[in-house]
């Protein structure tokens, strides 16, 4: 598959304070057996390239140029891979080893360590999306505090049966999008975020909890495409997507 060079455009000044992008690409992938046992998830391929370059596009072509990669399991491959990629102009994709065993908020409070007191961007090596960083980063800096998670409402797996009062059974709903919000990924975090989130502590949990619980934790909405590759099952439908022409996620040229 021919490289192609995102077009960039560089007049978002809202982005100067905000010029770093940390991807978590240290776990296992036990669901996704079918691959991960040779490669790491993050190197599981949608269209010929692997998920994690689609993830770093995704931000490229929103003008994010530093990249740090929180590498673990067979780090060393995704490392190989960062250094032998034609990115675009001005990206730059570093790996850092974060340990093999290092929970998700273990391996952002070492980058954010890392970055010295920079906020910066965070999401996962596995999820792709349309979301608008651009106004992810203004929403985020517009509340002024330590951190904004994008929610998103994703689709639930089976159709669903409408029920009458009296038990019959009204009609159908294929796959409807979920009642509640769900954590997307796509992070801001503030320097001060780091003082939520403990060496081996999971992200999802305590720190987020904390942060919500003092009133630190912004949600940002995305009602577009979302999607994680969390098993075979989601790998193919990615590939589907992708083959098909018109990923929704390919946001650049």
């Amino acid at each position: 598959m021919k490289h192609v060079r995102p077009v960039v455009a560089h007049n978002h000044p809202s982005m100067e304070a905000i010029e770093d992008v940390v991807i978590l690409c240290g776990g296992r992938g036990t669901r996704l057996q079918e691959h991960t046992q040779s490669i790491p998830k993050p190197l599981v391929e949608i269209g010929g390239e692997p998920i994690v370059w689609h993830v770093i596009q995704i931000y490229a072509a929103h003008g994010f140029r530093r990249f740090m990669l929180c590498t673990g399991y067979k780090g060393e491959l995704i490392e190989q891979f960062a250094s032998e990629r034609d990115w675009p102009e001005g990206v730059e994709v570093r790996c850092v080893d974060t340990g093999l065993e290092t929970p998700t908020g273990g391996r952002v409070r070492q980058a954010g360590e890392l970055l010295g007191d920079r906020p910066f961007c965070a999401t996962y090596a596995d999820g792709v999306a349309n979301v608008d960083l651009t106004a992810l980063v203004e929403y985020h800096q517009s509340h002024g505090d330590l951190s904004t998670m994008t929610v998103v409402r994703p689709e639930l797996q089976f159709g669903i049966a409408e029920l009458n009062g009296d038990g019959r059974v009204r009609g159908f709903r294929e796959k409807p999008r979920a009642e509640h919000w769900v954590n997307g990924g796509f992070f801001c975090f503030e320097h001060g975020a780091m003082g939520y989130i403990g060496e081996d502590s999971v992200l999802e949990r305590e720190p987020l909890e904390r942060l919500a619980a003092q009133g630190q934790l912004h949600a940002f909405k995305h009602s577009g495409f979302w999607e994680c590759m969390d098993t075979y099952k989601d790998a193919v439908l990615l590939n589907d997507i992708w083959a098909a022409g018109g990923a929704p996620w390919k946001t650049w040229n």
